[in-house]
């Protein structure tokens, strides 16, 4: 794979920031968790936390996961986000940055942070993929912090009989007891030591090839086990074993979601158990990545999973929905917003653009810097589009009244298969006269592979179906 690589500090400081294309701080209120959009943090950038988990201590939630840049894949930091209602975060710090030199420095690659409390000595210890940019020299490694959001002080190489575990996608597990586990691609599970740092035994060797992102739940005494295939970047149909015990005998037993979904196009990454007065929701936790533009284009597909005895599925995709946290319940979110067709006279199109009637109602166009702008008043849009095997970038930017930029991110209209979605939507904002704008970049989402594959989509089309104002 060929990557850009940063090679010094200030530049890397100067990608973060342009990356994630936010210009004024506009504070995120969001009532619902969406799926496949952008997401706005207290400061008004785009969250960047692939790869993640969350843990919960007392009332709050912190969400770890890989910070990016759009110039590459190299090591960017791991990012600590905070909230009260998983709808909102709060950016809490670099917990992990770039260091100075060595496993984590420039020019390496860290992915997939786990963190993990330790019951006997209180300490934070967070786990993660380590490797060179090749791929070619991947363990998994560790770090350790007395505090929750950091900073976390990397140890080096997690240790099993005196050497380094040599796998790469990793994911972590805390059982009922407080024992803590590292999971590997292909199903190896590591029994942690009780304060976390190394290795105490392996309960479980590998049962399959490939097996990546892997992710373990309980509910009950029933372990769920979920993987996906190896496809890089590209999403596939994710799937999950389920056994009585961590050391086996652990059963196939096949897709979490309809197949040929390709998990609602996301790669699981961990699951979150939300326990409540009246029961627990497990939420899937999916990435949709998009390589190159990871910090700006890359979102999340986190979902209410449906667990029933062996069988575990997410059978149909939420665009939106609500989580009481206090009585682990769901709800879906109501619509009866106003919507605007894309054939609405108050749209603006500049450019070049088809309007298509079927088979599906949509503005079409792949030509660069082509546009499309509406004017509103309200407190929240959003645009749904078709998304398709030749879908590309587009930039998307919100400007108020006194002609400032209040949001602005980038979002990829890519999907193998060919689906209605929501795109983009705008967190909650203070009530006025606003002018969204779309252009095409002429750009998108492409990886190729070491075995020279390539993935990603064959164009560069834009489209725009519908927009949703709400007052």
């Amino acid at each position: 794979m060929k990557r850009t690589l940063i090679r010094d500090w200030p530049l890397f400081i100067i990608l973060m920031v342009i990356s994630h294309f936010s210009v004024a701080q506009t504070p995120a209120r969001y009532h619902a968790i969406h799926s496949g959009i952008p997401w706005f943090d207290n400061r008004g950038l785009v969250v960047s936390a692939h790869g993640a988990n969350i843990v919960k201590d007392k009332d709050t939630y912190y969400l770890f996961g890989e910070a990016h840049t759009d110039a590459g894949n190299a090591f960017a930091g791991f990012n600590c986000y905070s909230s009260k209602d998983l709808y909102n975060w709060r950016f809490e710090s670099i917990a992990l940055p770039v260091q100075a030199a060595g496993d984590l420095g420039l020019d390496t690659v860290g992915e997939r942070p786990k963190v993990m409390k330790s019951p006997s000595t209180g300490e934070y210890v967070m786990f993660m993929h380590v490797d060179a940019l090749d791929y070619k020299n991947q363990f998994v490694g560790y770090a350790t912090s007395k505090n929750i959001t950091g900073p976390y002080t990397y140890r080096g190489p997690l240790l099993n009989q005196g050497k380094p575990i040599k796998k790469w996608d990793m994911g972590s597990f805390q059982d009922k007891d407080g024992a803590g586990y590292v999971l590997l691609h292909g199903g190896d599970i590591y029994k942690l030591t009780d304060d976390y740092t190394s290795v105490s035994e392996q309960v479980n060797q590998a049962m399959t090839p490939g097996f990546e992102s892997p992710a373990l739940f309980r509910k009950d005494d029933m372990y769920y086990f979920l993987g996906s295939d190896l496809t890089g970047w590209e999403r596939n149909d994710n799937y999950y074993f389920t056994a009585t015990s961590l050391k086996g005998p652990w059963t196939r037993r096949g897709f979490i979601a309809p197949e040929g979904t390709l998990t609602w196009n996301s790669q699981v990454t961990f699951v979150l158990p939300i326990e409540g007065s009246q029961g627990t929701t497990y939420m899937f936790m999916g990435d949709r990545w998009s390589f190159p533009r990871q910090a700006s284009a890359a979102t999340y597909v986190w979902q209410a999973l449906t667990v029933d005895g062996a069988s575990i599925s997410i059978p149909h995709y939420q665009q939106a929905w609500q989580i009481d946290s206090k009585t682990g319940t769901t709800t879906p979110v109501v619509g009866g917003k106003h919507f605007i067709s894309n054939t609405d006279k108050s749209i603006v199109y500049t450019g070049t653009w088809q309007h298509e009637t079927t088979p599906f109602a949509q503005s079409i166009s792949d030509v660069k810097d082509a546009a499309f702008s509406v004017k509103f008043s309200g407190r929240q849009i959003g645009v749904y589009s078709l998304a398709t095997p030749d879908g590309g970038y587009a930039r998307v930017s919100l400007r108020n009244s006194k002609g400032e930029t209040v949001l602005s991110s980038i979002v990829d209209m890519y999907s193998k298969y060919p689906v209605s979605t929501l795109k983009f939507m705008s967190p909650l904002i203070p009530k006025d006269s606003y002018t969204l704008t779309v252009s095409v970049l002429r750009e998108h989402w492409s990886w190729t592979s070491k075995k020279k594959i390539v993935s990603g989509s064959s164009g560069y089309a834009v489209s725009l179906e519908k927009m949703v104002v709400s007052d």
